[in-house]
């Protein structure tokens, strides 16, 4: 047998289980009105969420809930729909108001850890210690493969209060509305509402710079973080949940098939700079001098125009480059102009290309002096490169 679960069976299929179903559970929302916290949340929201989904053109009530979460961006999106062939909407977006541990999936008790992976809300408490709170099914068919066999950890929950020590906080506001918004899903017949923890938001290009560099520190991590990367993907291609399975190692596998990028969304490869013709100074270049070139303004502007350069070089670093060290070398002559600018080592090929046109388009100098007479010399300068 390929594959030890599908996890489609817990996460996605209850939209089948809701096409096949004759009669919602009905009494679910009366269910958590009876409780003095929840009942108090639906009095006073039920009406401003009405509202708001009017104002989307969104159906309420909806039968169907999905909820992604990203770690490092600490956000917390709710997407809806009413129909098992309808797309999902986005209805809001949540600010994650806290967040314990670091990047990576949740291994074990204790570690403070907010697990990363496929879940699904299984636990509805109006009474939690935390306003109100939403269980997850922590540890996962994945989980209980890959993390510790006898103290994974559990309780796993999003929760108001705004504190965690690895659950998914937010304000007592924004859970009550959430809160409700799940348990409407729950009244239509939607057994499994699937909660999907990612490490950071993929389109947001500063976290997934970020995640680069952790996973240069924890390399472990790289193979889920791509199966995580191709649901994520799927779903923003589709606004549809994949269907994904667990494998006998503990790893994600979608089964579904990703569609092709629309035309307007292909990716424009980037064309390498071509090579840059260095022309050699041709004059006499002096050794020792008595007082060397002095950029307009003196060493503080020259510092100034290294410090600026710097600045603008950093958005051109590539992904996996944190920051560099750019070594430039280049001849002032004895009229005080810029010849032979090169880059020694360090950048790629776009810092090192604007660094170099940056150094030829320099003011005039205050030329080298050796023995009174004005002199050509060859200069070389560091620059410190950070995102």
């Amino acid at each position: 047998m390929r594959y030890l679960l599908i996890v489609a069976i817990s996460l996605f299929l209850h939209e089948t289980v809701q096409s096949q179903s004759s009669a919602p559970t009905l009494n679910f929302v009366e269910y958590q009105k009876s409780f003095p916290r929840s009942g108090d949340a639906w009095k006073r929201k039920e009406d401003t969420l009405m509202k708001q989904f009017q104002a989307k053109n969104l159906k309420f009530p909806f039968k169907f809930m999905y909820v992604r979460s990203f770690k490092y961006d600490s956000k917390l999106e709710v997407w809806v729909k009413n129909d098992r062939k309808d797309k999902f909407q986005l209805f809001k977006t949540y600010k994650v108001c806290a967040l314990a541990g670091t990047l990576g999936p949740k291994r074990m008790m204790g570690d403070y850890q907010v697990p990363e992976g496929l879940y699904y809300i299984n636990e509805f408490n109006p009474r939690s210690n935390y306003h109100l709170s939403l269980g997850l099914n922590y540890p996962n068919a994945s989980d209980k493969i890959l993390s510790d066999s006898l103290q994974p950890g559990g309780d796993i929950y999003i929760h108001g209060s705004c504190v965690t020590t690895g659950c998914i906080p937010v304000t007592d506001d924004q859970i009550e509305e959430i809160y409700i918004l799940a348990s409407l899903a729950r009244s239509q017949g939607q057994d499994f509402i699937p909660v999907h923890i990612f490490p950071v938001q993929f389109t947001n290009q500063k976290s997934v710079d970020y995640l680069n560099r952790f996973l240069k520190d924890f390399p472990e991590y790289k193979n889920m973080t791509a199966e995580l990367k191709d649901i994520y993907d799927y779903f923003d291609r589709t606004q549809q949940i994949p269907v994904v399975s667990v494998n006998k190692k503990g790893e994600y596998r979608m089964e579904s098939e990703m569609p092709e990028l629309p035309s307007k969304e292909v990716k424009v490869v980037k064309k390498k700079r071509p090579p840059r013709v260095v022309k050699e100074f041709e004059g006499e270049i002096t050794a020792v001098v008595n007082t060397l070139p002095v950029y307009p303004g003196g060493n503080q502007e020259f510092q100034l125009f290294i410090d600026k350069i710097s600045k603008e070089m950093s958005e051109h670093l590539e992904e996996d480059q944190a920051k560099t060290y750019v070594m430039m070398e280049f001849v002032i002559d004895s009229t005080g102009a810029t010849h032979a600018v090169k880059v020694l080592k360090g950048g790629n090929d776009e810092i090192n290309y604007r660094l170099a046109e940056a150094f030829e388009k320099m003011p005039l100098w205050t030329p080298a002096v050796r023995q009174e007479k004005k002199v050509a010399v060859k200069l070389k300068q560091s620059i410190f490169i950070e995102k």
